[in-house]
């Protein structure tokens, strides 16, 4: 009946078996594993280690003495969970006490300039022009440089909405644009340096206060008999 310690001290199960009994009532029960089926001992273990981390961060959100706020779940978008990690980024989405304390370990990381640095000459990309032009049938839009030589010669010495011909091409440029600059990287970069900050305290965490149970180890865990993951 117990679902793991936390800094020794046991903590009932009864949370694991209503948390179940929520999911195989709710509204996604017919995509659950059949009960009793070594997937379906996955998604306990799974259940329990979400539960496990909402405790560990409400004793440390009371130990800190965050305040908690009172709002309902929360959402992220796919590049946070997949960062964060499917059982961290459950908890996160569940539990206000998880984000009160996400925010509190990861209030003060940065990315360092070296780091913003970096990622601009990887993303850089020279700016682009693009042309919206009139043919005899129809609109198009189009890289200049995608065009034949002689045509875009002839329209960029035209004023706009002229109509010029080069050999068998004929058509008249109604206007261009330029690609805006990249946005600054920096709230992304952050964002993505407080999730990796936080995944690295919580794995300490789990390790220095968290003791699993038998039939409840993390999924991933090669050692339990359900893990049949395979590379």
């Amino acid at each position: 009946m117990t679902l793991g310690l936390l800094d020794g001290r046991p903590l009932l199960r009864t949370a694991l078996d209503h948390r179940l009994t929520a999911l195989r009532n709710g509204p996604r029960a017919t995509a659950l594993p059949q009960p009793g089926s070594s997937e379906d001992r996955q998604l306990t273990r799974w259940v329990a280690q979400v539960l496990l981390t909402e405790a560990l961060c409400e004793a440390v959100a009371a130990e800190r003495n965050l305040p908690i706020a009172s709002v309902g779940p929360a959402r992220l978008d796919q590049q946070a969970a997949v960062e964060l990690g499917s059982i961290t980024a459950a908890a996160y989405e569940g539990s206000a006490a998880v984000r009160a304390v996400y925010d509190s370990v990861t209030d003060k990381v940065e990315p360092s300039p070296e780091d913003i640095a970096h990622y601009r000459t990887m993303t850089a990309r020279p700016p682009a022009t693009r042309w919206y032009l009139a043919l005899p049938d129809g609109e198009l839009e189009a890289d200049p440089d995608t065009l034949p030589t002689a045509l875009a010669e002839a329209l960029r010495t035209a004023p706009p909405g002229e109509w010029v011909t080069a050999g068998p091409w004929t058509a008249a440029l109604l206007s261009s644009t330029r690609t805006p600059e990249a946005p600054d990287p920096t709230p992304a970069l952050q964002a993505a340096a407080r999730r990796a900050a936080f995944v690295r305290w919580l794995d300490h965490e789990r390790a220095r206060r968290l003791t699993l149970v038998e039939g409840l180890e993390h999924p991933g865990d090669p050692a339990q008999p359900d893990n049949h993951h395979r590379h």
